[in-house]
């Protein structure tokens, strides 16, 4: 007993120096992949399709540079330090017209950009919730307050949507925040109005607005 007990004990001091050799071996990049993949894991791990093939997939840093931005963007949100850029299709949450943004997180807020133009100045202490759904789409709504300041929540549709949404949950410290719903969401369309978004699976992907007036992702 005494002998395997004394064992044991060796086992697990040299698999915690095998760790810790692990661990200061790593890049500085390499861990905070794997600090942002947790966070993944236990946002989405078993609940949204696509997951697991999302796995092998590296995280960006960013997918545009900072002086991809339109100089006048630079100049409105200066003092605040830019963390990720990446284009997203926004849609209008009335008509939901279709419209090519970027999204902009810094380490404050989220800005919905067009070109030159802030459309919308989310602020991260003010974030009410992060929807995705379960199924393969990449699309994503910030819920935000109904006050003055806000038009109403953001839909977008991202290509990358495990290390979008993980980014803004990480930036935001809201990870709790982050839901993956089945079925439909309902969001804020903005002055006490409220839609829906429906998620359904078909043939070919697509995002289209019903004879019910809903948002449709297939």
């Amino acid at each position: 007993g005494f002998l395997m007990q004394t064992s044991e004990m060796l086992r697990k001091i040299c698999m915690r120096n095998l760790v810790r050799k692990y661990c200061r071996g790593l890049t500085a990049e390499r861990k905070v992949q794997l600090q942002q993949k947790v966070v993944t894991s236990a946002v989405f791990s078993g609940k949204k399709e696509g997951y697991l093939e999302s796995l092998s997939q590296p995280f960006l840093e960013t997918r545009l540079k900072e002086n991809d931005l339109n100089p006048k963007v630079l100049q409105l949100i200066r003092g605040e330090i830019i963390k990720y850029v990446t284009p997203v299709i926004k849609y209008d949450r009335n008509g939901f017209k279709a419209r090519e943004r970027l999204l902009v997180l810094t380490q404050s807020s989220a800005y919905v950009v067009e070109m030159a133009k802030i459309k919308q100045k989310i602020e991260y202490s003010t974030l009410k919730g992060i929807s995705t759904s379960n199924l393969s789409d990449g699309i994503v709504v910030i819920h935000v307050p109904e006050d003055n300041k806000q038009k109403g929540d953001v839909i977008l549709q991202c290509e990358h949507i495990f290390e979008t949404v993980t980014k803004l949950c990480i930036l935001a410290n809201k990870q709790s925040l982050v839901k993956v719903v089945k079925g439909s969401l309902r969001f804020r369309v903005g002055s006490g109005k409220e839609g829906t978004m429906v998620f359904t699976v078909g043939p070919e992907p697509q995002v289209f607005k019903d004879k019910t007036g809903q948002l449709t992702v297939v």
